[in-house]
């Protein structure tokens, strides 16, 4: 089995997580991370643009890997949306527990370094945008009896109550999910 090697603009990004982790988003720049890669100055232009478009880069990149979480969740439980709203919480919440970027922009607030911050918290529209079209997408199949504006209103109420619990953990994932997966059965009912 060939794993294909990583796209350059894959390369970048991967540094930028790596870097942001390491030494701070305010240390990062497009000359560093060029030296990073071992590539120009101009070739980390070319595949990102501005660094405010590396930051939404290495956001979504995240986001793409802790929705693939979720879509696996609810394929393991195709006839309990319960079950898979607490293994898809459980699963998210387990993942950021190690996530790397996560861990430096949310340990960023404690310091001056807090310029993504805005990107997982008050300009968070894309991201929740993704996570509920990705949710309502999953959900979908199962049967129920709600209007698509209370649906709607769920499926934000969970994504919110996740991204919420990532953010600033209060129990143990598996406390947690239960949790949210007790107040989702009682919203969907």
């Amino acid at each position: 089995m060939s794993t294909r090697p990583p796209t350059m603009r894959e390369r970048v990004i991967d540094a930028a997580v790596v870097l942001t982790s390491d030494v701070g988003w305010s240390a990062v720049t497009m000359a560093r991370l060029a030296d990073e890669v071992g590539v120009s100055r101009q070739t980390v232009y070319n595949e990102i643009g501005s660094k405010p478009r590396l930051a939404e880069a290495m956001i979504l990149r995240e986001l793409d890997r802790f929705l693939a979480i979720v879509t696996v969740a609810f394929d393991e439980h195709p006839a309990d949306l319960v079950a898979a709203i607490r293994a898809a919480s459980e699963q998210v919440l387990l993942n950021a527990q190690d996530n790397r970027l996560l861990h430096a922009v949310v340990s960023a607030t404690h310091g001056a370094d807090t310029e993504l911050l805005p990107l997982l918290t008050t300009h968070a529209e894309s991201l929740l945008t993704a996570a509920k079209t990705v949710v309502a997408a999953r959900v979908a199949p199962y049967d129920l009896r709600l209007s698509p504006e209370l649906l709607d209103a769920a499926i934000d109420m969970v994504v919110r109550v996740v991204l919420s619990h990532v953010m600033q953990p209060s129990d143990t994932p598996a406390a947690t999910a239960a949790d949210i997966a007790w107040i989702a059965e009682r919203v969907l009912r």
